[in-house]
């Protein structure tokens, strides 16, 4: 090889080091027109192929470097490339292709001396049996490579084992020690001591492993601190698995439309790369969201596209079902799920069998069978659920299986102990800042206050539920609350006293992104001096909290300048601490003076729902009002922008609002 191509390839090898996936892609083509690729620079060419999006040439370089190693009588090295090709295979779900490989890759070991690669191969065939639920004969031989990846110095593959240990053993129930070694290696994939492939191999599991525990902060800590390694690594296709994690956040906190454009996104990305299981689990968040808003044909879609890319789409498909009214069909379908899952829980002495997907499933499975006149069944699904909470510790599953219990406890008649165990849901609920887990509670709350003939607690939740919904915009959750109230309040006369009230409204915007920046405990700080300095200032300019639904509250003020004035003291409260501690959420806040029925400690009519959508036509940082609030508040200590006209979301006719500058008072 001559002089002008070694130098070449030496430039092309240099691009590669510094993560210029294209340009050393580039290079290396250019290289080969004077002649082949030594192997080793064929494995070279396929990571940047890789890395920079061309698949084909990457299976391709590899499949060449088998070749090449084959012929020069060095087994190890090709079966190197026999497992790369493999692992290739499996990831784009060609079990047959990725099993040949296998076979290749073992026939080469089977006569080798023990080796680094020995460690590769048992390291790939363990995880293939603990995916399949092949516990012990997976902890046998992931314990094998990584004593082999221990012995021969390779970081990659003891990070990996580690990884993979740590998912069988929280398989097994054994959470302390699981997340321990997990959180072991996601600490050297994060340090920058692995390979890109091995970094974003690691992560990806690491997540799995938070989602399988519904352990939400843990997830986003991961999260976002992946997302900042493998950008600062130029790793493509792998923040697409990064979004897909922050998609099922973003709809867990109620921002469904920003959930669904990140898994959108992230399902381009994954495509792109043949990434395709992390794909389905991105089409999958697609159709939760869809599912949630009312739009049920594109749900449908979506949850099909999930199962073609090989994630199984329940429980939102069985959810779908039922909410399109086919309960038989939604009862087989959350039925053949847990079947096809991992086993019960089962505890014997310090040993147990946990089934980590089962979590997700069961309180599907609580409704379904409540809907459909099982109550034993939805009994028995909602004490697993208990078991697992109880035995794996996380917020969201305490919440889930308190929710399951007051369910059950409600349909067999129970009401107070149903109160009990759904307040207590609804608690852990807002604990993990999941509004719209938290609204369906109340509305299960709204039926057992009913039940329990307080009929005053029974409207005044049911309309925080109702409200949340809107704001959410879970269209058929709204309409089937609004249903429930009509039903409850018609042929009674009004009993609330009409009264003149301005109205506000407050809520955060691009809360996700904030999270991101600061992190989830953080955030849950942040959260807590929100809630104490707003209701604060509500009470010291007359204001009555009506209710607080996720990232808002719904405020009755006497006077319109004590609203007003309120206003301004918040959004001047939160830009000091934005200037102090350099973050604050950002709030928008709404106001409105109408007349309201009052009645069991909450407001309705025409005027609250005006209110609520002035609220929900104000930018971020923005105070809007209607000119009712302007004229009733008189003098006021801030210049107003001009009117406008605008149209309120399912409200006849045009409002008069106007902007206030409150960042400054007037000279």
């Amino acid at each position: 090889m001559g002089q002008a191509t070694e130098t070449s390839l030496q430039t092309a090898r240099d691009a590669l080091a510094r993560r210029a996936w294209d340009e050393a892609r580039d290079l290396f083509h250019e290289a080969e027109k004077s002649g082949p690729l030594a192997p080793g620079d064929l494995e070279l060419l396929a990571e940047a192929a890789w890395w920079s999006g061309h698949l084909d040439e990457r299976d391709d370089a590899f499949e060449r470097a088998y070749a090449a190693y084959l012929e020069a009588g060095k087994r190890l090295e090709a079966a190197t490339m026999a497992l790369r090709l493999a692992e290739a295979a499996f990831q784009r779900l060609a079990g047959p292709v990725g099993g040949g490989w296998m076979s290749r890759a073992e026939r080469l070991l089977a006569e080798e001396p023990r080796s680094a690669v020995h460690g590769f191969q048992a390291g790939l065939k363990a995880f293939r049996l603990i995916m399949a639920g092949q516990l012990e004969d997976g902890l046998r031989v992931v314990d094998e490579a990584l004593e082999l990846a221990r012995q021969y110095g390779n970081r990659d593959g003891e990070a990996l084992a580690l990884n993979l240990k740590g998912r069988a053993l929280l398989k097994q129930g054994d959470v302390a020690a699981g997340m321990a070694l997990i959180d072991e290696s996601t600490v050297a994939a994060m340090g920058g001591e692995l390979h890109p492939w091995a970094t974003a191999n690691v992560y990806c599991s690491t997540i799995d492993a938070c989602r399988d525990l519904s352990d939400w902060q843990r997830a986003v800590e991961w999260t976002e601190e992946a997302d900042r390694q493998l950008r600062s690594q130029r790793i493509a296709g792998y923040p697409g698995i990064c979004r897909v994690h922050r998609a099922e956040v973003m709809r867990l906190r109620g921002t469904w439309p920003e959930a669904e454009q990140e898994a959108r996104e992230a399902c381009v990305e994954l495509e792109r790369f043949r990434l395709l299981v992390p794909a389905g689990w991105g089409y999958y968040e697609v159709g939760e969201v869809r599912l949630r808003m009312g739009d049920f044909a594109a749900a449908e879609e979506a949850f099909q596209r999930a199962f073609e890319f090989g994630r199984d789409p329940e429980p939102g498909l069985a959810l779908l079902r039922l909410a399109q009214g086919d309960e038989a069909a939604a009862a087989s379908s959350i039925k053949r799920a847990l079947s096809e899952s991992e086993a019960p829980l089962t505890v014997s002495g310090d040993s147990a069998k946990e089934p980590l997907g089962r979590g997700h499933l069961l309180p599907a499975q609580v409704d379904i069978a409540l809907a459909t006149g099982d109550p034993e069944t939805a009994n028995g699904a909602a004490t697993e659920l208990e078991a697992i909470a109880d035995h794996y510790g996380s917020t969201a599953l305490h919440a889930a299986a308190a929710t399951a219990r007051g369910s059950v406890q409600l349909a067999q008649g129970d009401a107070t102990a149903a109160i009990e165990s759904l307040e207590r849901g609804r608690q852990l609920w807002q604990t993990v800042g999941a509004p719209y887990e938290g609204a369906l509670v109340r509305a299960r709350m709204g039926e057992a206050y009913r039940a329990a003939g307080d009929e005053t607690a029974s409207i005044q939740v049911l309309e925080a539920a109702r409200s949340t919904f809107e704001r959410l915009g879970a269209v058929p959750d709204f309409h089937r609350v609004d249903a429930i109230l009509e039903r409850y309040t018609a042929g009674k006369p009004a009993t609330g006293v009409r009264q003149i009230k301005t109205f506000m409204f407050t809520d955060m915007v691009s809360s996700t992104d904030l999270i991101e920046a600061i992190g989830d405990q953080a955030w849950v700080e942040l959260i807590s001096w929100h809630d104490k300095t707003l209701r604060s200032l509500f009470a010291r300019h007359g204001g009555e909290e009506v209710s607080h639904a996720g990232d808002g509250f719904f405020v009755a003020f006497e006077e319109a300048r004590g609203a007003v004035e309120s206003a301004i003291a918040i959004q001047r409260s939160l830009t000091a601490h934005r200037r102090k501690h350099g973050f604050a959420p950002w709030v928008r806040i709404g106001l409105h003076t109408a007349e309201a029925t009052h009645s069991g400690g909450s407001y309705r009519g025409k005027g609250v729902h005006e209110a609520a959508r002035v609220g929900a036509l104000a930018d971020r940082d923005e105070i809007l009002l209607t000119t009712q609030t302007l004229h009733a508040a008189g003098a006021i200590s801030v210049s107003v922008s001009g009117t406008r006209s605008v149209t309120l979301k399912g409200i006849k006719g045009e409002a008069e609002v106007a902007s206030l500058h409150w960042q400054a008072a007037d000279a």
